[in-house]
């Protein structure tokens, strides 16, 4: 009997010898069947190779010395989502942030018509405590003759005192005809209560246009802004998924790779739907111009992303270019909307937030192309704190950056329409 055979059969021994062990008392069973799971665990955690003992396609970072899972099972992979290696914290960050911005979408879906500020609307009590319902109804019967009791007004009334604070009054609106018999009577004033400047402080149909015109504006639409939600959640979940499961098989990395880059590339290309679409709504030749060149630009760079070559650790820094270039195509909407919407803080405001979102990324692809920090002491950032860590957190911050700056576009094109 050879050694190998011999070991076969003594492999074979034992297990009939357990299986004995089993039919004579479930306690031996069971406690060698932990014994099995744990030497099974602790086989596959000693797996954990260094760099040099990586298959090629594996070799991404030299400065990351050990602690590489290298073509694991997948249900090891499975669970190695709960052990210390080096992905473990690249799967972590953005698994987190994937969950974080699926919070973010449930809110803002439920919240849509109440995530706006209503800080415009503060002065309302003082108005209505002033104002002089005989003189309003007296001014309005001119064009309202169907009204002599002006029952919706006294109910607007009594409602805003009671219930302003919590502006729980927008649900019973729905019942009320006020509001389209007031656009019905004063079509011009409503219609361009938020544009026009030069009103008499003292008029009496200003207080009303002041009073009722805000109610008079709908939401628009937010498909650019979910667009936006949904980019970010899907490049995060591509990410977290590709840093747990490239290391199974070289085609199955090749895969999850570029489904990574594919991520990428929608996350960048979706951040500017909310900006250029609200920014140009009420100019649509340039709000489709823009649209459509981002829009083409990601796609493009998906499918570039594709090629073999693309995925190479030689290419790292034409990556981090690419994904730079497509960011800065958002520099030319951002100083038109400037140009047109010099005077109009929400501009400024959300320009502000796009800037920081803008330094985050940037700042997040330097440090992925440059290696920083495991460049200066290989080995140390092996687990914690190395580029592409600092990378994924940098590019949850500036992706949250710019829901704040949906928030406020939103808000803007509410309040004020075109």
């Amino acid at each position: 009997m050879t050694s190998g055979e011999y070991k076969d059969w003594d492999a074979s021994s034992e297990s009939f010898g357990n299986l004995f062990d089993c039919e004579d008392g479930s306690t031996v069973c069971s406690k060698e069947g932990k014994e099995k799971r744990l030497r099974k665990k602790v086989r596959y955690q000693r797996q954990l190779v260094e760099y040099h003992s990586l298959p090629g396609y594996l070799r991404d970072n030299e400065f990351i010395l050990g602690y590489y899972r290298s073509e694991w099972p997948l249900k090891q992979i499975f669970l190695s989502i709960f052990s210390i290696h080096n992905e473990t914290l690249n799967v972590w960050t953005h698994l987190i942030g994937f969950f974080f911005f699926l919070s973010l979408t449930i809110y803002t879906a439920v919240e849509a018509p109440r995530v706006i500020d209503l800080s415009s609307l503060q002065y309302f009590p003082d108005m209505i405590r002033r104002a002089d319902l005989q003189k309003i109804r007296s001014e309005i019967l001119n064009c309202l003759p169907s009204l002599p009791n002006m029952p919706d007004l006294l109910k607007l009334k009594i409602e805003l005192r009671t219930s302003f604070p919590s502006m729980d009054f927008f649900s019973s609106l729905s019942g009320w005809n006020v509001v389209e018999l007031l656009n019905n009577c004063l079509p011009d004033q409503f219609s361009h209560a938020f544009r026009t400047v030069d009103h008499d402080p003292n008029g009496v149909k200003n207080d009303m246009v002041k009073l009722v015109a805000p109610l008079m504006v709908g939401p628009i639409t937010r498909w650019p802004f979910f667009a936006f939600l949904g980019g970010a959640m899907f490049c995060l979940l591509a990410s977290s998924t590709c840093h747990l499961l490239a290391c199974h098989s070289q085609r199955l990395s090749y895969i999850m790779l570029r489904v990574d880059y594919a991520g990428i590339a929608a996350l960048i290309a979706t951040s500017f739907y909310p900006p250029v679409y609200y920014s140009f709504m009420c100019n649509p030749l340039f709000c489709y111009l823009y649209l459509g060149f981002i829009t083409v630009l990601g796609v493009s760079t998906i499918l570039f992303s594709l090629l073999p070559f693309f995925q190479k650790p030689g290419f790292r820094s034409y990556r981090a270019s690419l994904f730079f270039a497509m960011g800065l195509s958002g520099v030319a909407p951002i100083i038109h909307k400037l140009i047109l919407y010099k005077h109009q803080p929400e501009a400024l405001q959300t320009t502000g937030y796009e800037i920081l979102m803008g330094i985050l990324y940037g700042l997040g692809a330097l440090i992925y192309s440059a290696r920083i920090p495991e460049r200066w002491k290989p080995g140390k950032f092996d687990i914690a704190g190395h580029s592409h860590q600092l990378f994924h957190i940098l590019v949850v911050a500036g992706a949250y950056t710019h829901y704040h700056a949906g928030l406020v576009y939103l808000r803007w094109r509410d309040q004020k329409g075109c």
